[in-house]
Formats: structure tokens, sequence, C-alpha cells
């Protein structure tokens, strides 16, 4: 057998090998696609959604894989053909504007799981117990009470009577899951809610078709709210989340659910994505508000609730500067409707 010839038995092993490796991972690859791997480690307890411990979790966090909707880059995606009208409906000349609204927790893999009655949504509520810490913060805590003389456990509580939508969210980063309430309330037999969502942030699965959230629109919450560590890097890498005052009696993926009895057709369904338009300025504002809009015009935002028209989530963290003023100098009629490429 000639030099040139007398490896050729290792060399088919060794390309038969090659193959099975690569015919293994693509089946691996094939099987694990639309699920991402969390990086972030397990604290050792509860931590804050605002604090340094927090941000350096957060830095490290996958939320949902990066071909989820939450991620996706809708900047070139085509305009809905309904776009001028929808945004009329929703207020062509109304402000942008804030709501230092959607806190969280971060818990450890670990965090004991405690009984939840789910009061009003049991038939479309994932089943407990949950992980849920002693220090759960509700919507709004802190910065909606300073000045108000109240505790953690006084709001948990609601001693000063608010009620409303009294949202609470619980991230287990290691363990790569996300917990959502509605109308959570803190009681002498435990804690309550009206609605519990529970996400698998390594995958792209959506809710069961029909069901809400602790969103109306069957989303999830903690992807779409503006932290402090991401303006504190100067990008906001997902979409947002924004509530209407009026919406359709219809949803679009990733929504999985309506909270309307109205069918007019230029009303927003709910997970209408809409996006900052290209060419809007960005001179004069702030570096805070300059990330929120960069990233409203790469990965846009959902319309996830009933409210307040054009109003987006940001933590209610304290050190987070007011951007209210700001964020009103943009109207609706900044943006547009988009719709995923066919």
């Amino acid at each position: 057998m000639s030099r040139r010839n007398r490896f050729l038995p290792y060399v088919s092993v060794a390309v038969g090998l090659l193959a099975i490796v690569s015919l293994t991972r693509a089946q691996h690859a094939g099987a694990n696609r639309g699920r991402a791997k969390t990086k972030a480690p397990s604290p050792s307890k509860p931590v804050m959604f605002n604090t340094p411990q927090a941000d350096r979790i957060l830095a490290d966090l996958q939320v949902f894989p990066p071909d989820n909707p939450w991620n996706q880059d809708v900047s070139k995606w085509p305009v809905h053909p309904n776009s001028r009208k929808i945004i009329a409906s929703i207020g062509a000349d109304k402000p942008l504007r804030q709501n230092r609204d959607l806190n969280f927790i971060i818990v450890p893999s670990d965090q004991e799981r405690v009984p939840v009655k789910i009061a009003a949504y049991p038939d479309e509520s994932d089943k407990g117990p949950f992980p849920i810490p002693d220090n759960l913060p509700i919507e709004g805590w802190p910065v909606n009470y300073r000045g108000k003389k109240v505790t953690l456990e006084d709001v948990q509580r609601d001693r000063l009577g608010e009620r409303g939508d009294r949202h609470a969210i619980v991230v287990d980063p290691a363990g790569g899951m996300l917990y959502e309430f509605f109308q959570a309330l803190r009681t002498d037999e435990g804690w309550q809610v009206a609605q519990a969502s529970v996400f698998d942030l390594r995958s792209n699965k959506l809710r069961p078709d029909g069901w809400t959230s602790a969103d109306a629109a069957g989303l999830p919450i903690f992807p779409a709210v503006v932290r402090h560590d991401e303006l504190k890097r100067g990008a906001v890498k997902h979409a947002m989340r924004a509530t209407v005052r009026r919406t359709r009696k219809a949803y679009v993926a990733p929504a999985t659910h309506y909270a309307s009895t109205l069918t007019d057709p230029n009303l927003p369904r709910m997970g209408e994505r809409i996006r900052l338009k290209a060419d809007y300025p960005l001179k004069g504002f702030s570096p805070n508000v300059k990330t929120i809009l960069r990233g409203l015009k790469k990965y846009g935002m959902f319309v996830a609730d009933n409210g307040l028209e054009w109003c987006i989530s940001v933590a209610p963290d304290p050190r987070i500067p007011a951007m209210h003023e700001e964020l009103r100098r943009i109207n609706g009629s900044a943006f547009e409707v988009v719709e995923k490429p066919r």
C-alpha cells in the first residue's frame, strides 16, 4: 500500500465518527431548539430588585431564548396595513408615559415553597405551592410609598385599602423559572392571589390558548420591565409592555388572552406589537430616556393590558430618576404597529 493510501481505513473511521458526532449534535440542537440556558447564579437568600446584588445577577440572566418574541429585533418588520387607524384609536396625540410599578424579588432555587389560595382564576392558573419569601414586594414598592409611614408588610396586607392590581413577581435565576401573581394579598392564613402564572425562562412555550396571566394578555410581565441595571448599561434589549384604554376582543401571539367585548378592527389586539418610528429624533433626551427609546425602536412594545394609554412599566427603583416629563414629549403619532414578516 502506498504511503498516500495506507491511512485510508483510519481516515474512513475518523470521518464516520465525525459524522456520528455531528448528527448527535444536530439531533440535540433540534430537541432543544427554543430553549436557552441561564447562567445566573443562585443567591443564598432572597434579593430585592433594587440592589447592586440584583444588578449583578440579572447581568448574567438570559430571559427566554434569543429567538423568543420578547427578544426579537423588529426594527425591519413591515408596518401593519391598518397601523394609522390603530394608533389613532389609542391616541395619536396622547403622550408616552411611565408607570413606576412593577418590581420583583430574586430567590434561591431552594426557596421554601408555600401554599397559595387562588381566589378568582383557578382554572387559568398554574398550581402551587410557590417559592414566595416573606419580603415579597407588591407593585409600586418602595417608590410609590415615599413619605407614607408604612412598612412592606402593611403593603402586603393592604392596610391602606388601596386594592388595585397588586402584581407580585418572583424570579428564580438559577432554576430559570418565573412566578407572577395578580392581586397578591398576605393574610393571617397565608398568601392569597387572584391568579398565578409560572413561566420557564429557558423555553418559548406560551400559556394555554385562552388563558390569562398576571397580565390580561396572558403574557409574562418580568421580561417587559425597564430595570436599573439595563439603564446603567445603556441598553434595553427586549420588548416593553404598554397599557391602552381600549382593546379589541382578540389577541395575537405571543398573547393568549383578550380582555374586551369590543370588535372594532381599528382597536389593538392584546399582543399587538408597536414600534417607535426609526426616524424619531433622540437629540435632547437624557441618557436613560435615549436608552428606552432605542429599545422601542429595535424591540418595540406589546399591548399587554387595559389601562392608561401609552404607559410603559419601569421598576419602582429609587435609583432610577424621574423620566415622566421627558417621556411625555413623545406622542402616539411617533409609533407604528408592525407585524411579523410572512
